[in-house]
């Protein structure tokens, strides 16, 4: 509404914006914008944008022009609604409520019934014939929000002078209290916030709303949102909008109420009528679970035109945004209005249902379907579930708000859940209801179980964002957070500390630790079950056509990290299109340690040579099970990489053996022969010291004689009318010659083999990259290799000069809890680090070689967010512990549909 089109706007009336101005926004306003043009029934409003919050945030005052703009839409709003804020007569009263641009529920601050003063509220009651009783009641609610929210007044004290109106009246619900009651309770609101506050409850309306619009901008940076955006991942920098709306009321009464929809069930997907419905109450009452709420499908016969016109505007509002809408309304004395819509936050199953439905429907592509689902929801799916046959002890039934089998110890509170969680408990966080507050131990439970609320509550539509198992509304449990205890029915008494397991999927609460079986989606996976249109298989049918999607789309292969024939086969059930990495030293544990400890101690040549002749034979069986596991398709062994310390006694322990061996005059010539020998060989940083290549190099005859047992397994099979397809990788190469040497070594053994056996023989030859030097000299180092293959686990350490066995536990949660991570870089490749390296070696390595084949074997090969790097980069393939293949055949396939989604635009 400015004049001057050279100053940035900061305010957009709800008439000027749409659904895709989210960035400037936020949803909610973005989305009230949307519906307004839709001709949906919205409270006339407007919103301050988050470049607003930003300037705000970055200086601690809201920008110059800021007043004067709000003042001018704020006028135009007073002009429309025929009544000014806060005047005493007929007052206006607005909320202020806050709204990202990713979807943060609970985590920013409302403050409603803006404009209430003690001269206003007799005007207010006037308004709605002489309602004396709401007109009170929505002025003890400002005081609260306002004093919790803007003054920083403890809400509990706000609680608790509720709690004791109510008990001194002997009634249970607030909707009990008479406006004599609420009259005193104001008064009393008033007293705490002069007390805690140390100034007035504001009486000037504009001062409230301006006070309210900064609490709104500094609860982005309140340390629950903090946390919850480093949860979700959602960035720091990009600030909330503020929405200023015309405030309805769903408090007048029988006739009045609030609720919220879904336009199919977050919880499972399917389609029909879900939701909660709360008489005479305001917005806060649902999501807050202080009452409970009947199903929405209660209100066909409460309110039978406002359902009708509730069904139709959500018929309208999912075909628009083609997807689940989660949907905020307030019916005032019979009139409908709509206070926010939002695609809204599903379970992993409902997630992978809805897609598929979608398509079913015409209103999405298999493209699309693709991008509504991820790998993490799919990896929350193959988490086992109880076993529906096992013995149980049930306690009582809630509401199954999201979804997974959790077993833990009862908690009662979030420091509690934090603190044992840090032990290494695991804890099933238990409350009568959640709030914003709780966050902390939502994040560090197994699952949440309340005894208030619905699917709507705040614990619902939290735990479903996060993944995390949740049964609301367990009204028949009763649970006493002081006395730390929650009570079933026929008097048994959970105390902190008893182990119950909750049922996401059923509702259901048991006592003590109810058994798990596979989850139905490892069975398909596995191919144990088949994918059918019945509604027993209905999830597993939906994951088996958008993982075919995916397949058909993607370019990245996936193949798995597996040492031995048993897994190799579980990955290809899996889907794995080949091994990625063979770690042989696996092979060389248990009665095989000896062996390697009698190589690493031959003083001679004839003892050396006569250790690797006992080996050969027993690594040739081993390539032999594996290429036939995987026939026909690739399988790269790594030649022995671990430090030599990891085949040798502990010296401290051997240490204390040859001592007491000697005080007993016993000395064992062969203990202390092995003594003097890991006393050479200690070092202080092994990870850094005598592996990989470098053991190749100075063990003459171990990387042969592993050369030997690949060829000579390779000519057997072939001989057997097989496929093996192998490929040696020389792990820890650092410059191109010490790849040249092992690797003019292998080609000469191969030689031999085929000249040995009558085979014609091709095995590529290629190395890791997993050190810096290596990763900037990949144009000299590709002259040598066939292939690379990233160890981006040590170049992860390497690049950062972290040792990952200790600093994870020592420092890690401090970097994450001060942002400087946003998640562990073992966990998610580091892009800006690590990445740039990655890029570099490609580009380098493929400029000396363009046939250059290449892949990543280390964890962030099955990690979602890194899968989509590795696609963006130009490998070939990406390599995970078989269990991660299913995730990171979908990831490749939506990082290649984002490819295409993009280049087509």
């Amino acid at each position: 509404m400015s004049e001057n089109k050279d100053l940035p706007k900061f305010v957009y009336d709800f008439t000027e914006g749409n659904k895709n101005l989210k960035d400037l926004l936020g949803g909610k306003g973005a989305n009230l914008a949307e519906m307004t043009n839709l001709g949906l029934p919205v409270p006339p409003g407007f919103t301050i944008t988050t470049e607003a919050c930003k300037v705000y945030l970055a200086s601690g005052e809201a920008p110059e022009a800021l007043r004067a703009e709000v003042s001018a839409y704020l006028e135009a709003l007073e002009q429309k609604m025929g009544k000014k804020l806060g005047q005493a007569d007929d007052p206006l009263l607005v909320s202020v409520r806050s709204g990202a641009k990713f979807s943060m529920p609970g985590m920013m601050d409302t403050v409603l019934n803006i404009g209430l003063s003690d001269k206003s509220v007799t005007g207010l009651a006037k308004q709605v014939g002489g309602d004396e009783r709401f007109a009170w009641d929505s002025y003890r609610r400002l005081i609260q929000m306002f004093g919790k929210t803007v003054l920083g007044v403890d809400g509990d004290l706000f609680e608790e002078a509720l709690e004791e109106a109510k008990q001194a009246k002997k009634v249970v619900f607030d909707t009990d209290l008479e406006a004599a009651d609420l009259k005193k309770l104001v008064k009393r609101f008033k007293k705490i916030v002069s007390d805690r506050a140390g100034r007035d409850f504001p009486q000037d309306p504009r001062e409230q709303m301006d006070l309210a619009i900064n609490a709104v901008f500094d609860s982005w940076n309140t340390d629950r949102a903090k946390l919850y955006r480093r949860q979700e991942r959602i960035p720091g920098d990009l600030g909330t909008a503020v929405n200023i709306c015309s405030m309805v009321f769903g408090n007048l009464g029988p006739d009045s109420g609030t609720g919220v929809a879904f336009t199919r069930d977050p919880a499972s997907g399917h389609q029909g009528v879900y939701g909660d419905y709360l008489q005479n109450a305001q917005g806060e009452d649902v999501v807050a679970g202080i009452r409970n709420t009947v199903p929405l499908a209660d209100l066909e016969g409460i309110d039978k035109t406002s359902y009708d016109q509730l069904m139709q505007i959500m018929e309208t509002l999912e075909t628009h945004y083609k997807d689940l809408c989660d949907i905020e309304f307030t019916i005032e004395r019979g009139q409908l209005w709509m206070l926010q819509t939002r695609v809204g936050k599903r379970t992993a199953g409902a997630a992978f249902r809805i897609a598929t439905q979608l398509v079913d429907q015409g209103l999405i592509d298999e493209a699309e379907a693709l991008q509504r689902v991820n790998g993490a929801q799919l990896a929350q799916l193959m988490f086992p579930r109880f076993d529906d046959e096992a013995k149980t002890e049930k306690l009582g039934r809630g509401i199954a708000a999201s979804p997974g089998a959790a077993v833990g110890k009862a908690v009662f509170d979030s420091y509690t859940a934090v603190k044992w969680s840090r032990s290494g408990e695991k804890v099933i966080l238990i409350r009568r209801e959640t709030n914003p507050d709780d966050l902390n131990g939502m994040i560090a439970a197994e699952g949440i179980l309340t005894s208030r609320g619905g699917k709507t509550s705040h614990a619902a539509v939290v735990a479903r964002g996060m993944g995390k198992t949740c049964v609301c509304g367990a009204e028949e449990l009763e649970v006493d957070t002081k006395r730390r205890r929650m009570t079933a029915p026929g008097g048994i008494v959970i105390e902190e500390g008893d182990v119950v397991s909750i049922d996401g999927s059923t509702g259901k609460v048991y006592l003590g630790e109810v058994p798990v079986v596979p989850s139905p989606v490892v069975e398909y996976f596995e191919g144990r079950m088949h994918a059918g249109a019945d509604d027993a298989n209905e999830l597993v049918a939906a994951v088996h056509r958008i993982m075919a999607y995916a397949d058909r789309v993607r370019r990245l292969r996936v193949r798995a990290n597996a040492d031995n024939a048993e897994d190799a086969l579980r990955a290809r059930r899996f889907g794995a299109q080949g091994i990625g990495l063979c770690r042989t030293e696996h092979m060389f544990l248990g009665e095989r340690r000896e062996m390697v400890e009698k190589l690493i101690l031959a003083d001679t040549d004839d003892e050396r040579e006569a250790a690797l002749a006992t080996l050969l034979p027993l690594q040739k069986a081993d390539f032999i099970e594996l290429f036939e596991a995987m026939d026909g398709l690739p399988v790269t062994v790594r030649l022995l990489d671990p430090p030599l310390h990891e085949f040798l006694p502990d010296i401290t322990e051997l240490s204390v053996r040859v001592a007491l061996a000697e005080s007993r005059k016993d000395a064992n010539e062969n203990d202390l022969r092995l003594l003097q020998a890991v006393h050479k060989l200690h070092e202080q940083n092994p990870m850094l010291g005598l592996r990989g290549v470098r053991l190749g190099l100075v063990i003459p005859g171990l990387f042969a004689m592993q050369v030997r047992a690949i060829a000579e397994a390779v000519a057997q099979r072939k001989n057997a009318k097989g496929d093996p397809r192998a490929e040696i990788m020389i792990p820890l190469v650092g410059t191109v010659q010490e790849l040249e040497i092992v690797r003019d070594e292998a080609v000469l053994v191969i030689a031999e083999v085929e000249a040995a056996t009558g085979t014609k023989l091709k095995l590529t030859i290629g190395t890791m990259i997993e050190l810096p030097r290596a990763a900037l000299t990949a144009g000299q180092i590709a002259e040598a290799a066939e292939f690379f293959s990233f160890g981006t686990n040590d170049l992860t350490q390497t690049v950062w000069g972290f040792s990952r066995d200790d600093v994870e536990a020592s420092f890690f949660t401090a970097y994450l809890e001060k942002g400087i991570f946003g998640v562990s870089p073992f966990e998610t490749i580091d892009r800006d680090g690590v990445g740039a390296l990655v890029r570099s070696a490609c580009e380098a390595g493929r400029a000396t070689r363009p046939d250059l084949k290449l892949g990543v074997c280390g964890e962030h090969g099955g990690d979602p967010e890194s899968v989509h790097f590795f696609h963006e980069v130009g490998l070939d393939y990406v390599s995970c512990s078989p269990f991660r293949i299913p995730v990171a055949r979908l990831e490749a396939g939506r990082a290649a549909a984002q490819a295409s989604a993009s280049d087509s635009r």
